[in-house]
């Protein structure tokens, strides 16, 4: 029977594996798109045997919706870092925009916008990567409230952090093509204004504008 110490290595290779494994599908999604990503293409590039591929997630499906799980935690995880130095002051809601904005534009958004449109016409996928998306979709939501510090309890609190994470997700689509930097500059300076002016509203105890309303 295997000792303690003799498994504690091997799940710890085990675990370096799955990581190398899900960093490269990332890669490869964005590199390659999803028809371009194959298993195979994904153990050579994070050199890993096939049969240890298969062992770890025996499908394309397992093994990408593993990757956006995993690598989402852990942006989250990155952004909640990043803002513990942030200012407390008036400055600090600009910041947390332009942090949640930045992760809208990254590789990993790419990569999770290759599964959406092939989710489209693939129901197995779909199948796999609905309930995936519906707790990244809560745990973005907590994390905006919790970055912002504010109280969802209060009158257009909640419609304005959702429609601030569509907002950016819209961004960041329109970035794909083309360098959008300018026009989502902008349209973010205009939307922090929206922000302020419904926290002020909120903190102040009076009814908060409607979001996206003018203030």
């Amino acid at each position: 029977m295997p000792t303690t110490s003799t498994r504690v290595p091997q799940q710890e290779r085990s675990r370096a594996t799955q990581a190398r494994l899900l960093e490269a599908t990332v890669e490869c999604l964005v590199e390659h798109g999803w028809s371009g990503t194959t298993t195979t293409l994904v153990a050579a590039r994070a050199g890993v045997s096939r049969g240890a591929q298969l062992h770890h997630y025996p499908t394309k499906n397992a093994l990408v919706t593993a990757a956006v799980a995993h690598l989402t935690e852990r942006r989250a995880a990155e952004l909640r870092s990043e803002a513990q130095a942030l200012p407390t002051g008036p400055g600090r809601l600009d910041r947390v925009v332009d942090l949640l904005a930045a992760a809208f534009t990254g590789p990993l958004f790419v990569a999770a916008l290759e599964l959406w449109v092939a989710a489209r016409t693939d129901a197995e996928l779909r199948t796999a990567l609905l309930p995936l998306e519906t707790r990244i979709g809560r745990e973005m939501y907590r994390l905006t409230i919790d970055l912002l510090g504010v109280d969802e309890r209060r009158p257009g609190v909640r419609e304005a952090v959702q429609a601030t994470l569509d907002l950016l997700r819209g961004l960041g689509v329109a970035n794909l093509l083309s360098d959008d930097s300018a026009r989502r500059s902008a349209l973010l300076h205009t939307w922090k204004q929206q922000l302020t002016a419904l926290r002020t509203a909120a903190d102040g105890g009076g009814r908060a504008p409607e979001a996206g309303a003018p203030a």
